[in-house]
């Protein structure tokens, strides 16, 4: 019976392609994803009545009750150089991977519906996802420029460099979309942890504070922390629009190591259980 399917050109519902053809299929119909993105950020916005101002004023304020509070807290080698717009950056690029992050979580089970009334490989709900976050960066990129010339940062073409490094953030982001899509698929759980792990990370990435300076007795937990990717990725983002900050040598080679582990892993993983996404609640 299977050989008269295979004959036909037939498949069985919901079975898991060979990876080559799954990857292959998935590019094919890539224009769905980008279809999808687009859709999920007009209609979010067009729920708010401020609508896209919200890309910037979300971020905007979180700089702005941080900055305000640790202000007056931070003091000593902890205390960045150009501490406002070392916050700005530090916000604004660990927002993205936030993002998709929480997002990435709820690919397949925030779309059960549609991934069981359709047929198409479903890595293009994590990959919708991450575009969709890309597309809400554009007008934070644009703002983030503005104000390092507004705080006195001289332009300079190391700026351009920020576009290859959220190139190289989006790959990494994406792998660990896939990876949390399909945990969340059989356990809800990680979606409530993912609050805490942001936190967490929040605090070990030093938005608000130089983790050089704070760690310069403990090189250890130093070298540590310089291996933690959302630390790799804000510090080289830093380095790139900040006169007053350099980050360590080893962020560059951190920040591709992981984005290649993660989408490596993320993809296969997610593709091991193609077959049993479409009986996700």
């Amino acid at each position: 019976m299977s050989a008269s399917y295979a004959s036909a050109n037939l498949t069985e519902v919901g079975q898991r392609p060979p990876l080559g053809r799954y990857l292959a299929e998935a590019w094919r119909r890539r224009s769905f994803g980008f279809e999808l993105a687009r859709y999920k950020l007009a209609s979010s916005l067009l729920q708010n009545r401020l609508g896209v101002l919200w890309l910037i004023l979300r971020p905007l304020s979180m700089v702005l009750i941080y900055g305000a509070i640790f202000h007056f807290v931070l003091s000593g080698p902890a205390r960045p150089a150009s501490f406002v717009p070392f916050l700005i950056v530090g916000v604004f690029t660990f927002e993205f991977f936030t993002g998709c992050f929480g997002a990435g979580s709820k690919a397949i089970t925030g779309n059960a519906k549609l991934v069981q009334s359709l047929g198409f490989p479903r890595i293009l709900l994590p990959v919708s996802v991450v575009v969709e976050q890309a597309m809400r960066m554009i007008p934070v990129v644009a703002l983030l420029g503005i104000l390092m010339l507004v705080f006195g940062e001289p332009i300079s073409w190391s700026w351009l460099l920020l576009i290859p490094i959220l190139a190289v953030m989006s790959v990494f982001n994406l792998g660990v979309a896939l990876i949390v899509a399909r945990l969340s698929t059989h356990a809800r759980d990680v979606q409530q942890a993912i609050p805490i792990i942001n936190r967490v990370l929040f605090y070990v990435t030093g938005i608000f504070f130089s983790i050089d300076g704070a760690l310069a007795n403990y090189p250890t937990l130093l070298a540590i922390a310089h291996w933690i990717p959302t630390y790799d990725f804000v510090s080289l983002a830093r380095s790139v629009l900040l006169s007053s900050y350099t980050a360590p040598a080893i962020a560059w080679v951190a920040a591709g190591t992981w984005a290649l582990v993660t989408i490596v892993v993320g993809t296969v993983f997610f593709w091991q259980a193609e077959a049993r996404y479409g009986l996700s609640d």
